[in-house]
């Protein structure tokens, strides 16, 4: 995956997305010339232009792709990045590179899609001749106000948080002028009369999958370029469906498609057919979506998400986790870390209990023990009613044990490594629901709680309780992520688990269909 920053931008602004990207594959993000870590060398105003760029980035690439085995590479642009990513994919740029063909995937953080306009090209053209002093001193006054300047709420919008808006005011001083300026300039085209960044024609021509993702709030690159690329695809293409923003709730019963093709029997790969997905964040969500504390990890989510269901499904942490660990749940690693995990957690929202799943062999947290520590007669506070099941396969303990000693049980099984999906939360709630019915219709049961377990009781466990919390008790997703890992210290543990929540919970997240 490489990563490829906007106007004024730099690496640093991918640096929460590095931190969950980095862990599904391979990843490489490039500081342009004088901006982040790079020096400001050139300093000739030709070697900022967009083709230059383009160029750059493709020798970097090829640098330190896998050439001997063929890796191919995913764009992940923001802003001006996009701009970048689109000539260095679309079979219509004029921009000559290698890379291109191995190229499988583009993702666009708040894209510009049009071309400049008269007024912009005019004012690109006096960037090259504008003074830097003065540049610097309209830019002291614009940053008056620090975090609430205007320079700062530009980009993050008027509601962002106050950490959002120190990354923003940091990046911002990072910026340098001289530099600024020759982008700015580099934005016209040689010839001086048109604009250098790539207009319908050439984002027509991506022939890749490609995922659009916008913000409300975003006034530099607004939402409506989404639809812009929507509606270039769809003229280039053909009708290839609608393209409505649903809601959430329409996001929430619907499954996503994947459209890749597996590997064959000899592990060849297969480029990924062409996609157009869409998502866009509700406000605050600005143009410092990739890095705003409150849509990180929904983008993040997202990004995943795409990468797995629609570039290639080894890109999917929950498939390497599966495919790739070699451990057994029982070897002596294993078991020497179940052993160390508390047996069973403090009430979850007066409701449930996690709990590590039990073992027959074992002296302490066997059934024949566990009943008569936790069943109703126990005397225990929130004693457990029912435990629920949700490991795959069988459990290493016999359920009859429970039932004879008065805690019933419930199998639901769940892929491990993966969040639940939609339908299986679904399910899970039902059968919550049908369990919270039996309780209350005990008179002896009315403080009792329901157990669940998967392996550790950390991840689809939490999955599983959070989704109920959300979608049943009324709790807002950061409530029920606090509550969660205030009962079982640590919370949800794999990160992958936690942006999914983020995605199926963000609220007001606007999503279009896929096309194919």
């Amino acid at each position: 995956m490489v990563f490829i920053h906007g106007l004024g931008g730099s690496v640093a602004q991918f640096n929460n997305l590095l931190t969950n990207l980095v862990n599904v594959g391979p990843c490489l993000a490039i500081d342009l010339p004088g901006c982040g870590m790079s020096d400001f060398a050139p300093q000739n105003w030709e070697a900022y232009s967009l083709e230059r760029f383009v160029k750059l980035i493709a020798a970097a690439i090829e640098q330190h792709r896998d050439v001997g085995n063929n890796q191919k590479v995913v764009l992940i642009g923001h802003s001006m990045g996009c701009s970048l990513a689109t000539l260095l994919v679309s079979t219509a740029s004029s921009v000559p590179t290698s890379v291109r063909e191995h190229v499988i995937g583009m993702i666009a953080l708040c894209p510009r899609v049009s071309p400049l306009s008269t007024a912009e090209i005019r004012q690109a053209k006096i960037a090259a001749r504008f003074p830097v002093p003065i540049f610097d001193m309209l830019r002291m006054l614009d940053r008056r106000g620090g975090l609430q300047s205007a320079s700062v709420t530009r980009f993050v919008g008027e509601h962002a948080d106050g950490e959002t808006r120190r990354l923003q005011l940091r990046f911002n001083e990072q910026s340098r002028s001289p530099v600024f300026l020759r982008f700015a300039a580099g934005f016209v085209a040689p010839d001086g009369s048109s604009s250098a960044l790539p207009g319908p024609e050439i984002w027509s021509r991506i022939e890749v999958p490609i995922f659009c993702i916008a913000g409300e709030d975003d006034h530099v690159t607004p939402p409506s370029n989404v639809e812009i690329v929507a509606s270039i695809m769809r003229s280039h293409r053909g009708i290839l469906g609608d393209h409505q923003v649903q809601s959430t709730t329409g996001i929430a019963t619907t499954a996503i498609a994947p459209t890749i093709v597996d590997p064959d029997e000899l592990g060849q790969f297969h480029a990924p057919p062409f996609v157009f997905k869409s998502a866009i964040l509700p406000a605050p969500a600005g143009h410092g979506l990739l890095y705003a504390t409150t849509t990180i990890r929904v983008v993040s989510g997202l990004i995943q998400g795409f990468l797995a269901s629609h570039i290639d499904k080894r890109l999917s942490i929950g498939w390497q986790l599966q495919h790739l660990t070699t451990g057994g749940k029982w070897d002596v690693k294993n078991l020497e870390k179940w052993n160390r995990v508390a047996p069973v957690s403090d009430p979850i929202a007066g409701l449930f209990r996690a709990m590590k799943t039990l073992r027959e062999v074992d002296d302490l947290h066997t059934p024949s023990v566990f009943t008569r520590q936790w069943n109703l007669k126990s005397g225990v506070d929130n004693p457990i009613a029912a435990i629920i099941d949700i490991s795959h396969g069988s459990p290493v303990y016999d359920s009859k044990g429970l039932e004879e000693g008065g805690i019933e049980y419930h199998k639901y099984p769940t892929v491990s490594k993966l969040p639940l999906s939609v339908d299986e939360v679904r399910g899970f709630i039902a059968l919550v629901d049908r369990l919270r019915s039996q309780i209350r219709a005990n008179p002896d049961s009315q403080n009792a709680v329901i157990a669940v377990h998967c392996h550790y009781g950390f991840n689809r466990t939490g999955f599983a309780i959070i989704s109920y919390m959300i979608e049943r008790l009324g709790y807002r997703l950061p409530d029920a992520l606090e509550e969660f890992a205030r009962s079982r210290p640590n919370g949800v543990r794999h990160e992958h688990f936690v942006n999914e929540l983020h995605v199926r919970y963000a609220i007001g997240l606007k999503r279009a269909p896929t096309w194919d």
